[in-house]
């Protein structure tokens, strides 16, 4: 199908022709603002170049928009957690400035793993949601699971004999988030099929786990190489943390 081209078209014409163009090409975003940006373009008399860059521009921040929705549906996430809503006075050992460094996502693009360590309600849960946010915003593939949600799932594509291509599905995410880590006990058969999704990702992809184990008591982290440790537990965290930095300076 292709559109009549004629000259000398009238304003309702011309209105008419853009609608249809833009519903053949999908430019959705230039289809519902090109009335709104054309009467802004008039007042501030802009060249016919600039009118279409607005035009051109404000299609392509909607459809960065609507990808970033759609990467942050697809990581499955629980609920709506980010760093503006993360409350660093109530968790005075947690540096935000390492915290937004983080949210940079250079760690994900290095492929390396990150750990957040602490007591319940310290908002490990919270972080690990808002950072996979971030992650997903800026364009990486990202999943988010319970423990036990994936160590089930293991077990399941264990016994269905899917085992390897489920192992090599969460292998190609950009960043895996495990939460709740070491809340509920793990036989040596789950443990086992864990470590083997976080050997398939080791120093390609990036990992997140909250736990409230520490590296000592945690056997699954040998082998995950963290390069942060995040602590927000009060007076006796500060020697934790200082035990788990102490572990990963070995792991280095």
């Amino acid at each position: 199908m292709s559109l009549p081209r004629q000259r000398g078209l009238t304003e309702q014409a011309a209105t008419t022709a853009v609608d249809q163009a833009c519903r053949m090409l999908r430019l959705p975003t230039i289809r519902s603002q090109f009335p709104e940006l054309a009467e802004q373009a008039e007042r501030e008399q802009m060249s016919y170049l600039g009118f279409l860059a607005e035009l051109l521009l404000a299609e392509c921040d909607d459809r960065a928009r609507r990808r970033s929705e759609r990467r942050i549906k697809a990581a499955g996430f629980p609920r709506d957690k980010s760093l503006r809503k993360f409350d660093f006075d109530a968790n005075p050992n947690l540096d935000p400035a390492m915290v937004h460094t983080l949210a940079k996502c250079e760690w994900i693009k290095k492929g390396l793993p990150l750990c957040l360590i602490g007591d319940s309600g310290t908002g490990k849960s919270h972080l690990l949601i808002a950072l996979g946010t971030e992650a997903a915003m800026a364009g990486y593939r990202v999943k988010y699971l319970l423990a036990t949600r994936l160590v089930n799932e293991l077990v399941e594509a264990a016994d269905e004999k899917q085992l390897t291509k489920t192992i090599a599905r969460y292998g190609r995410v950009d960043l895996l988030c495990i939460d709740e880590l070491g809340y509920m006990e793990l036989d040596r058969r789950g443990a086992e099929l864990l470590f083997q999704v976080l050997t398939e990702r080791e120093e390609k992809n990036s990992v997140a786990i909250a736990s409230n184990e520490s590296f000592s008591k945690a056997h699954l982290f040998r082998r995950t190489r963290a390069r942060w440790c995040l602590n927000s537990t009060g007076s006796a965290a500060s020697r934790r943390v200082r035990r788990s930095l102490a572990v990963h300076q070995e792991l280095l």
